[in-house]
């Protein structure tokens, strides 16, 4: 296997030595080995075409990255981050994670940020082919360019809420469900202010009607409202836990844990393929909308992998990876591709059911819809008012 060494001052550093890294640290995948195992298209088993791929656990297809890579000529090794920006651009700024990562899976908002500690580089979208096919609005996300470059491609997206139990709860149709002290100790919020601050911030705003501008942007004083009234929550004993990741997320209802949590609607497919009653709640307060972008790592630069990368990109918006994710995680990326793909492999993926998808997540930003923002004006303050809820 060929190793790809780095320019500059880490020039030690060969993808082989990379790969043994993240196998060490117990974070790869059944990607890796796909990868390692040559499943590629036009590429020989002795020099694969391989890419790091730090993203938010919901997207990684797992086992099904051997067949993506096929058909892209490019295997990834996925590695969750967790999800929460706040380690992830400190491991990026000051860590080592441009020294193991080629590509990044971020929620929308955090790429002003990255690019102007210089952590990331522009997409030259002249190289994505299936870029072009990105729906209008979901291009015109205004994060994804800073200085007229791009820096985000927007490969997913939705709008999330609440997951609770039916048989539990009957119909949840609002974020109050989480504050009712009838379900003290049987609710749950994620443990990172980029969701849960927004959440609280919306149900404080749409039905407390509390003095709230804008739920994904708040003000210091806003922001002392909302952070308030989750301290007391939690020292009230309301929340069972602030869960932190994907597998806990799913866990805490594969075990019955809580009858209601705001979280992520992939958790609540897997918790449905897990044979449990869980459903997706339509909050009359609005949706929490956001956009998971692809960010090209300056590290990727370094290595000289940034073809590989576009390459990468560009094999997420062809059809396939779209209609992998919706069908596993109901999440979509924001092409027809999905569908065409769909329609020429129906022994794969049900057409009807790649539509329908498409126009479930098309409603949901047809009503109310506040936008997450990894990166809001006051964020600092978020992290410091964040630590005194996690301390409470």
């Amino acid at each position: 296997m060929t190793g790809r060494i780095q320019n500059g001052s880490s020039a030690g550093w060969s993808n082989l030595q990379r790969r043994g890294l993240l196998k060490m640290a117990g974070v790869g995948t059944l990607a890796a080995a796909a990868g390692s195992l040559g499943f590629l298209k036009g590429a020989s088993a002795a020099d694969p075409k391989t890419i790091a791929f730090w993203g938010t656990g919901t997207l990684d297809i797992v086992a099904k990255w051997a067949e993506f890579a096929q058909q892209t000529g490019v295997s990834p090794e996925f590695t969750d981050n967790g999800n929460d920006l706040g380690p992830v651009i400190a491991r990026l700024a000051a860590g080592n994670a441009n020294d193991l990562f080629d590509i990044g899976g971020f929620q929308g908002g955090a790429e002003k940020e990255l690019a102007r500690q210089g952590v990331i580089i522009p997409w030259d979208v002249s190289k994505i082919a299936n870029y072009d096919s990105l729906w209008q609005w979901a291009r015109d996300i205004p994060y994804l360019k800073q200085d007229g470059k791009q820096y985000g491609i927007p490969t997913v997206v939705n709008a999330d809420s609440i997951i609770y139990r039916p048989d539990k709860l009957g119909k949840v149709d609002s974020y109050g469900v989480i504050f009712d002290p009838k379900l003290k100790g049987r609710v749950a919020m994620e443990d990172a202010w980029i969701n849960s601050a927004i959440f609280a911030a919306i149900y404080l705003k749409e039905s407390e009607n509390k003095p709230i501008k804008d739920p994904g942007n708040l003000s210091e004083s806003e922001l002392g409202l909302v952070m308030e009234f989750l301290i007391k929550h939690k020292k009230d004993g309301q929340f069972r836990t602030f869960w932190n990741g994907w597998e806990q997320g799913v866990q805490l209802v594969a075990n019955e844990e809580v009858d209601a949590m705001t979280g992520w609607e992939p958790i609540v497919y897997e918790g449905r393929k897990r044979g449990l009653k869980v459903d997706y709640a339509a909050p009359v307060e609005g949706y929490e909308g956001w956009a998971n972008n692809t960010v090209l790592l300056k590290g990727a630069g370094e290595r000289g992998v940034t073809d590989i990368a576009h390459q990468f990109v560009n094999g997420l918006l062809g059809g396939f990876y779209g209609c992998e994710l919706g069908q596993a995680r109901g999440y979509l990326v924001p092409t027809d591709n999905n569908l065409a793909y769909a329609k020429a492999h129906p022994d794969e993926y049900k057409p009807d059911a790649v539509a329908a998808l498409a126009d479930h997540v098309k409603a949901k930003f047809a009503g109310k819809v506040f936008w997450q923002n990894a990166r809001p004006d006051n964020f600092q303050l978020y992290e410091e008012w964040w630590q005194k809820l996690r301390n409470a």
